[in-house]
């Protein structure tokens, strides 16, 4: 019944790694983030990507967020499914976690793949049309390519999630992968982004939180309480 999901599942990191990737001030963060052990993420993966491939439509798009910790794991139960590959995008940020012997890692990557049977929503013109140009060229061509720059969204002294996906970031995929009345579900609800920004363009929701705490709290933010 799923025609799009768009999920960002739990990294797999220790806690201190997790606080500095995210650079939050613990004052406002919702607590009760649940994480997967490291040693269980690959069976965990698994078990909830096989539930995705279920619940999809023929035709129907998954996105997963990924940080590069446990992407090899992500890509290895991606693999056991018969979902097909579309893109392997790259998301640049601004700020990433501030390093003093390596490179600074300020990206995170976007697995875009659709379940066969079915011709695929992809809306190409849904933002820029062919026409649409500046100085650089075509505003449609560079939308569409697979490194997208959006920064992160600053949220000094409100609450937040621990793990929050920039808005902006969530529209575009659910622009070009979904149409109105169409029903997008997000296996980790978080911050509720994936949600808010369905609502906000006119689709259906569906989706899970098993963080208490933060299902109440973005659940009264969306006015459905």
């Amino acid at each position: 019944s799923v025609d799009l999901s768009v999920t960002d599942p739990p990294f797999g990191i220790e806690a201190d790694k997790f606080h500095r990737q995210y650079n939050r001030n613990s004052k406002y963060v919702i607590p009760g983030y649940i994480e997967v052990p490291k040693e269980k993420y690959y069976d965990f993966s698994c078990r909830w990507i096989a539930e995705a491939e279920r619940v999809l439509k023929p035709g129907g798009s998954l996105y997963i967020f990924s940080g590069y910790t446990n992407l090899r794991h992500i890509l290895n139960a991606l693999a056991e499914t018969q979902l097909l590959e579309v893109n392997h995008i790259i998301w640049k940020f601004n700020f990433g976690m501030y390093t003093k012997s390596k490179f600074v890692s300020s990206h995170f990557h976007l697995l875009y793949f659709i379940k066969p049977g079915a011709k695929p929503t992809f809306n190409t013109f849904c933002r820029y049309t062919h026409l649409d140009r500046d100085v650089q060229g075509s505003l449609n061509y560079r939308d569409r390519e697979d490194v997208w720059v959006i920064p992160r969204e600053i949220k000094r002294g409100r609450m937040k999630n621990a793990a929050e996906l920039p808005s902006q970031l969530i529209k575009k995929i659910i622009q070009y992968s979904s149409n109105k009345g169409d029903l997008v579900c997000d296996f980790f609800l978080g911050g509720f982004t994936t949600a808010k920004v369905a609502i906000g363009l006119n689709r259906q929701v569906c989706g899970f939180e098993k963080n208490p705490v933060a299902f109440s709290y973005q659940l009264h933010k969306t006015g459905y309480s």
